[in-house]
């Protein structure tokens, strides 16, 4: 897109934002110092504030799924903090607005610009497998166990990363104690957050195995009921649980006593008497959360019509698909493509990537990752040949070698992209400073594991679902496979994208597998097609994923695209909803905008800081 155009997009942006109202904060010259005056003591919250898809403001910005959430980091950013303080007070909020997506028991990914070095971070704060566990994790008798089993266990259980994540984030670059920034979702948790329609359905959902959970019960079914739209939730348990990480730091999870009534849970999972579920006990224990680190890797890169993108390398396949994804796509010109030829190529750039990831990618500590192979506009080139106008591609398709690209290499084994659970959260922060936060992170499924540790207030994750339990294909080398302290493949893909060294736009995606697709529409969507963040966040989705059929939502579904596309070959499903992506976007005079969903998941929170 010419510099014309895309100032012409920022301008519709503003625009369209430009009435917004966003929170006054106190301009500082230069980025605050760790450390800083403790919190004068809890206060109720105020209600919560209405949602907002788009707004811009010059002294900071927070996008999330939920309002009040993201009123928690304009709070931190209105005293000062900095992008990584915001972000950790974001996502501790959602762990009580949000709880069947993320929270103290999961993990996630954090990718951080820096706007002093100008460079670009990352964490991997993904769970890991207990010591103890090996390929046949979930074999019984030499067979799979089925998948739902699976879920609702401690055997799916990973060590939490998120804790050790906010607390290496803010170590390394944050301004604020773990403390100050837990406030704001501890005084949430304790005073409570409204129901929404959304929580009631994801409840309602899960109803039947969180009645198998007294301790899980007794929080997300008040009075043996499903919780009223409208009414106060409110999770004392867990207030207790961020006060004592807030006084004792996380070694309270990983080294004391709540971590052993983490293990306890998970190795005796409390299923109330009566109960006909069966729930297969998990072999996760104190030395493993001893052991946990989280790891500080390199992020991927490539560059995309003349932009850098960044993104989270391997243990996540995010990074690698998306920047091979791109680089499939960079040549041809999509800004000049009808709806069908871009439609039809995103789609194929998609499944190729799926391909290559499901063989190539897993744990970097157990498997040789190719990562600059996969992200290389070489190896991108030689399989951008297999993309013809006129007919569609079939999966599985098998995956090319970044190792030794051949042009056009169809020869190979293919394997079908195993199953990864669709629901996550992501949030995105820039404060006034130039620093950019692209944080996502997950329990796994809805609800999780379904367990709630007594007395803890929180969901255990079921992040161990993500291996494969066996080979995708026997015939081929499968990365994803469960191993001793090993971290299940992840599709979650936080991006940040600058220009000179300098931010212009970070987006993410709760979503499972979807991720990827989300995060590649949403930017192609946003720098090729020319449209302004919100309405790339908002417009209609397409996901293929090495699969028979390509997802559609029903926008795509119900359109005239969808008989031009099956013309050619492509083979189609609905789906309903399809990822729920947040982003912010530096204007180019300076400003910050926040973008979310207009109507996914209920709407989106973006919300700004002014300068005074």
């Amino acid at each position: 897109m010419s510099n014309a155009r895309r100032l012409t997009v920022l301008g519709a942006a503003a625009a369209l934002a430009g009435s917004l109202v966003a929170v006054p904060a106190a301009a500082q010259s230069a980025p605050p110092q760790p450390g800083g005056a403790p919190h004068s003591g809890p206060a109720a919250p105020a209600a919560a504030p209405a949602k907002t898809p788009v707004a811009i403001g010059s002294g900071g910005a927070v996008s999330s799924v939920d309002a009040d959430a993201s009123a928690a980091g304009i709070a931190v950013l209105k005293k000062g903090g900095n992008a990584v303080d915001a972000a950790v007070a974001t996502a501790a909020a959602l762990g009580v607005t949000e709880p069947y997506s993320a929270g103290v028991g999961g993990g996630g990914y954090f990718v951080y610009y820096d706007a002093r070095s100008r460079t670009v971070r990352t964490l991997d704060g993904r769970e890991t497998a207990p010591r103890s566990a090996g390929k046949d994790l979930f074999l019984e008798n030499g067979k799979p166990i089925p998948f739902d089993d699976a879920v609702t266990s401690g055997l799916s259980v990973g060590t939490p990363g998120t804790p050790a994540t906010w607390d290496t984030a803010l170590r390394k670059w944050g301004s604020r104690s773990l403390g100050q920034v837990l406030r704001p979702a501890q005084d949430l948790a304790e005073h409570g957050f409204t129901v929404d329609e959304t929580f009631r359905r994801q409840t309602a959902d899960n109803e039947a195995r969180f009645r198998d959970f007294p301790a899980t019960a007794a929080i997300f079914l008040p009075g043996g009921k499903l919780p009223a739209v409208g009414s106060k939730l409110k999770n004392p348990d867990l207030a207790r649980t961020y006060g004592e990480l807030a006084r004792k730091g996380v070694g309270a999870l990983y080294r004391g006593k709540l971590g052993q009534d983490i293990v306890r849970t998970v190795q005796r999972p409390p299923v109330r008497p009566g109960a006909t579920r069966q729930v297969r006990p998990g072999d996760l224990t104190a030395k493993d959360l001893r052991a946990y680190r989280v790891r500080g890797e390199a992020p991927t890169h490539t560059t995309y019509r003349g932009l850098d993108v960044y993104g989270m390398g391997p243990s996540s396949s995010g990074g690698t698909s998306v920047a091979e994804a791109l680089n499939i796509l960079s040549k041809s010109d999509i800004s000049r493509l009808s709806e069908k030829q871009y439609l039809h190529r995103y789609i194929e750039a998609s499944r190729i990537a799926f391909a290559d990831r499901g063989r190539w990618v897993g744990d970097p500590a157990y498997e040789k990752v190719p990562t600059k192979g996969l992200t290389s506009q070489r190896f991108a080139d030689s399989r951008a040949c297999l993309i013809k106008d006129d007919a569609a591609l079939t999966s599985p398709l098998a995956p090319g070698d970044p190792r030794h690209p051949q042009r056009c290499d169809t020869g190979g084994q293919a394997a079908p992209t195993t199953y990864e659970g669709e629901n996550t959260t992501h949030l995105t922060v820039a404060d006034k400073w130039g620093n950019v936060v692209a944080y996502t992170l997950t329990i796994e499924q809805t609800g999780g594991s379904g367990i709630v540790v007594p007395g803890r207030g929180f969901l255990l994750n079921n992040e161990l679902t993500d291996f494969s339990f066996v080979p995708a294909n026997p015939a081929v080398h499968d990365p994803n496979l469960p191993g001793p302290g090993k971290r299940p493949r992840s599709s979650i893909s936080p991006t940040i994208v600058l220009r000179d060294g300098r931010p212009v736009v970070a987006l993410g995606s709760p979503g499972g597998a979807t991720i990827i697709t989300t995060v590649l529409q949403t930017l192609v969507n946003h720098l090729d097609r020319g449209m302004p963040l919100v309405d790339a966040i908002a417009a209609p989705r397409a996901s293929q994923r090495n699969a028979a059929a390509t997802e559609l939502e029903p926008a795509l579904w119900n359109s005239p695209l969808r008989g031009q596309l099956e013309a050619i070959g492509q083979v189609f499903k609905e789906n309903p909803e399809i990822g729920a992506a947040t982003g912010v976007q530096r204007l180019p005079d300076g400003r910050w905008l926040a973008a979310a969903e207009k109507v996914r998941r209920g709407g989106g929170s973006a919300m700004v800081v002014h300068r005074s």
